[in-house]
């Protein structure tokens, strides 16, 4: 039975996010962190609630479709792909939509907000003069500013993924092989938010798994790193 499209964030203006501690606190972080699509960034099935063409609004924060149906991100995830590209941490898509372009187009026509709007002043990582990060086996203090940084414009979403993007039907463990191969990151260093269990076959890889009952947030990022770290006794 098909699911019911959820209803969708509120695009209220919200205060910044602090960075969580575990992101600065010196211990290894995943090098690479990969996210499914639907009901994980997002509280939709593409390839079912959405009837294109797409149109962003002016903010590009949310699209509507050609019945009118508003779509955007849950509320944590601007800041949570913030964060994590801030630290040093390389990001990836696994998704098995049937409709693959659609899900990209949605990626491209979704911006993220300008640094300073969706991260406080004090989460700073370790980076140099461009605001570029430093890796992240380790992240620490930094001297710049998130409002000084050059960088502090709206981006679209995809260009966050730079680990790259596996949107097409199949097994995860396919895209999960793409992945590897793609960057050279070994499975193990790499934690996996989905919101289907049946997608733990991943681990058979290497990849942890964190599920997410009711889309990204903070919290969830938090407590899959934690369980990356016990599973590899860091």
């Amino acid at each position: 039975m098909p699911r019911k499209l959820s209803k969708q964030p509120t695009l209220t203006e919200t205060t910044p996010a602090a960075l969580p501690p575990i992101l600065s606190d010196g211990r290894p972080l995943p090098r690479a962190i990969v996210f499914d699509l639907d009901y994980t960034l997002w509280p939709f099935w593409v390839d079912t609630h959405v009837s294109p063409p797409l149109r962003p609004n002016a903010t590009h924060n949310a699209c509507t479709d050609k019945i009118g149906e508003r779509f955007a991100f849950y509320d944590d995830v601007p800041s949570v792909l913030r964060g994590l590209a801030l630290a040093g941490v390389k990001l990836g898509v696994a998704s098995r939509t049937l409709a693959p372009d659609l899900g990209r187009e949605m990626l491209k026509l979704l911006h993220v907000p300008p640094m300073s709007s969706v991260l406080a002043e004090e989460s700073n990582v370790d980076g140099g003069a461009d605001g570029a990060v430093a890796p992240s086996s380790g992240v620490g203090s930094n001297s710049n500013s998130i409002s000084s940084s050059k960088k502090d414009k709206a981006r679209k979403a995809i260009d966050f993924f730079d680990a790259g993007l596996e949107i097409y039907p199949g097994d995860k463990i396919r895209h999960f092989k793409a992945l590897g191969k793609r960057t050279g990151i070994p499975h193990a260093e790499m934690l996996f938010f989905d919101d289907e269990p049946r997608n733990r076959d991943t681990e058979s890889l290497g990849v942890t798994m964190w599920l997410v009952r009711d889309g990204v947030t903070w919290n969830e990022v938090v407590n899959g790193i934690e369980e990356w770290r016990r599973r590899r006794g860091v």
